[in-house]
């Protein structure tokens, strides 16, 4: 009896620890808690954007154009031709002239007028200085004399006389300059002066300088 008993024990301790052991198997495992919550989301500071600063630009002076020293005639036109009155074809005086533009310190003008298309070679048919610096204008028929009421001075032409003498070409269509310096002096000549005079005293005291150009056929057209 003893040893039948001694096996059940054994037999039923086996089946104890079988059953405990299928037990703890199929217990349920821990479960660990989720943390639901969302973590929180670090926020970036934010920086104030700097605007650049936009300086306020003054705007520059507009630059003005320097004003053109310019010789005109209301008898006639740059390159046209000269009406028959201002010839010796005509009255043979003096056209009228206007001049604009004056560079600043000018004290005096000269004036020269002449043919670059003679047969001869340029011949001068008007020699005028010492005009003053605030003249603006010649009238029309300049007398022949050495001295002009305002001051100015008239030299000799290429005929030897003082004073103007109009275009008078022997042949063919002649170009004839009028051409006004502005001057920083005043010039020392004699009333006998000649183109060639004037050019040479004239040397380092020219501002500006213009001309006008007119034309003249021999048959006045």
């Amino acid at each position: 009896m003893s040893i039948k008993r001694n096996r059940f024990a054994i037999v039923f301790g086996s089946l104890l620890l079988l059953t405990a052991t299928i037990s703890g198997c199929q217990s349920e495992p821990a479960i660990t808690p989720v943390n639901t919550e969302s973590p929180p989301i670090a926020l970036e500071e934010t920086k104030e954007v700097e605007k650049p600063v936009t300086e306020a630009i003054e705007s520059p002076e507009p630059i003005q154009s320097p004003v053109e020293f310019n010789l005109t005639s209301e008898s006639f036109l740059e390159g046209e031709p000269i009406p028959s009155q201002y010839t010796c074809d005509g009255e043979d005086v003096s056209p009228p002239l206007v001049w604009s533009g004056v560079p600043d310190n000018t004290s005096s003008f000269a004036l020269i007028m002449d043919d670059p298309d003679a047969p001869v070679g340029t011949w001068v048919h008007w020699v005028l200085f010492n005009l003053p610096g605030n003249a603006t204008a010649l009238n029309v028929g300049l007398p022949a004399e050495a001295e002009l009421p305002d001051g100015s001075q008239q030299g000799t032409n290429s005929w030897g006389r003082l004073g103007y003498g109009g275009p008078c070409p022997p042949s063919g269509t002649h170009r004839y300059y009028f051409k006004l310096y502005a001057l920083d002096t005043s010039l020392e000549l004699g009333e006998s002066a000649t183109k060639e005079d004037v050019l040479a005293a004239m040397e380092g005291h020219i501002l500006m300088e213009t001309e006008l150009m007119g034309t003249y056929s021999a048959s006045g057209g």
